[in-house]
């Protein structure tokens, strides 16, 4: 199993150099991965591109591009260019949105959500693996009258999807290679989102999914301080009904229920119990809350824990 973490250095001055900076640490702690969330923002496949090109030590991913207002040619061609670019440890991970931020931001109804995804994944999958495609659906067309190809992106990329209901997970598992669930604790992906998606890629005849699991969480003995700063900051995810039934599912009634905060132990038992949960990976992010020294201590064990 590896650990990461998700970078976030949106606060920063020149938001580039600063995330180069601390992927730079993450791989001297020892860490595996580190990955980049998506909003109106910087653009997480170029940041990737960036991070990976810079830090070879490290794997690095999007998590995750939402579906809506986006396309699977340009999705595919910015994928592909960040793989050519990190010589094949790139991960690209995809979402179905919310609603709030969907039909505000882009002014696109959120309607069928599930077979736009699916549409989506069967398009894009075409695109990463072959450099063409020829999909007509329902939904959405991705056809290739001129080559669609990256040169040095021939390998593919792996296709996450930010899957926790039974639907989307259905359709990962068929379509994608994995999932990002988050704020899904050990016992939400123990009893229903692990088995949901492994018997639906087992159906479909696709290998073991990975599933990387997106943990928030920070070593502090400041714990009080810091749940009550988390619980601010995660209170927007209890609004979403996907995270609010699996945040219940996990045996919480607030998004900070399933935050990981404590001492080393703490931290340490929780990611043996994502392990055995079914993670195949672990990624913690919001190491930053706490400050500075929280954050490096938080990573120099998790170095040791993915060594």
């Amino acid at each position: 199993m590896t650990v990461g973490v998700a970078l976030n250095a949106s606060d920063a001055d020149n938001q580039i150099d600063a995330t180069v900076r601390l992927a730079a640490q993450a791989a001297e702690a020892g860490l595996r991965s580190a990955w980049f969330g998506q909003t109106f923002g910087a653009d997480s496949p170029l940041l990737a591109a960036i991070v990976g090109r810079e830090v070879p030590a490290l794997q690095v991913g999007t998590s995750a591009i939402p579906v809506f207002g986006r396309h699977p040619l340009i999705v595919s061609s910015q994928a592909q260019t960040a793989q050519a670019a990190t010589h094949g440890r790139y991960h690209l991970g995809l979402a179905l949105g919310t609603k709030l931020l969907t039909e505000s931001g882009f002014g696109i109804p959120f309607e069928r959500p599930v077979a736009r995804l699916r549409e989506f994944l069967t398009a894009l999958r075409q695109l990463t693996e072959t450099g063409a495609a020829d999909f007509h659906g329902e939904l959405l067309t991705a056809a290739t009258p001129i080559p669609a190809r990256v040169p040095g992106a021939e390998a593919g990329v792996p296709l996450l999807v930010a899957a926790m209901g039974p639907q989307a997970l259905r359709a990962s598992g068929e379509l994608a290679d994995g999932i990002l669930p988050f704020l899904a604790g050990p016992r939400a992906l123990a009893e229903h989102i692990v088995p949901a998606v492994t018997a639906a890629a087992e159906a479909a005849g696709r290998p073991a999914p990975r599933i990387v699991a997106l943990a928030h969480g920070v070593v502090t003995d400041d714990v009080d301080a810091v749940r009550e700063k988390a619980a601010e900051q995660l209170a927007f995810y209890e609004q979403i009904p996907s995270y609010a039934r699996v945040i219940e599912l996990s045996g919480g009634e607030r998004a900070v229920d399933v935050a990981v905060i404590g001492d080393e132990k703490t931290i340490a038992a929780e990611v043996q119990r994502y392990r055995d949960a079914g993670a195949t990976e672990v990624v913690f992010g919001g190491t930053e809350i706490a400050g500075e020294a929280d954050r490096l201590r938080t990573w120099a064990l998790l170095g040791e824990l993915a060594g």
